[in-house]
């Protein structure tokens, strides 16, 4: 039994509880993406070649606000809809994996100014995430299909990443 459960918590007030977890913990990886991101954009990320279908700076954040969202709430289904398991138990890992790499991307490829290294860390995100995918659907097809738009935004970031890397 859970420390939630433990305290006669209502199940509607333990799922607030796990609701507010997720965002909790994929808002910390947020927040830290965001404060290595913003210094580097006006200064090293905008003296690099981009390729032509770069973005605009400002769809960065809106993209990534709704898909931080998204990833919360997949992780809240995993957790609170679906039963305990050991299934369940590696689909969780496996978003906490995916989640450990989406948070070393931008230190590494903003912090430390190393598109290559962020390069090869976006190539392992895009692999966690499929199995997160695919372990994730047969359990909760809407937490699985929360993240569908986050596995694109990543590979299509990881082309970014690449032209980057190339033309520069």
């Amino acid at each position: 039994m859970s420390l939630i459960q433990s305290r006669s918590f209502s199940p509607c007030a333990v799922a607030r509880l796990r609701l507010l977890a997720c965002l909790a913990l994929v808002g910390v990886v947020a927040a830290v993406g965001g404060a290595v991101t913003s210094p580097a954009i006006p200064a090293w990320y905008q003296g690099l070649n981009k390729p032509a279908w770069t973005p605009p700076n400002a769809a960065f954040p809106i993209a990534w606000t709704i898909l931080y969202i998204l990833m919360a709430l997949a992780l809240w289904r995993l957790w609170d809809k679906v039963a305990p398991s050991p299934a369940r138990r590696s689909a969780i890992g496996l978003f906490l994996g995916q989640l450990a790499l989406n948070a070393v991307w931008s230190p590494v490829f903003f912090g430390l100014h190393a598109p290559v290294a962020g390069l090869a860390i976006i190539v392992a995100l895009i692999i966690v995430l499929a199995l997160t995918l695919r372990a994730a659907l047969p359990l909760d097809r809407a937490a699985g299909w929360l993240l569908v738009p986050y596995l694109a935004w990543v590979c299509y970031a990881s082309t970014l990443n690449a032209a980057i890397v190339l033309l520069n």
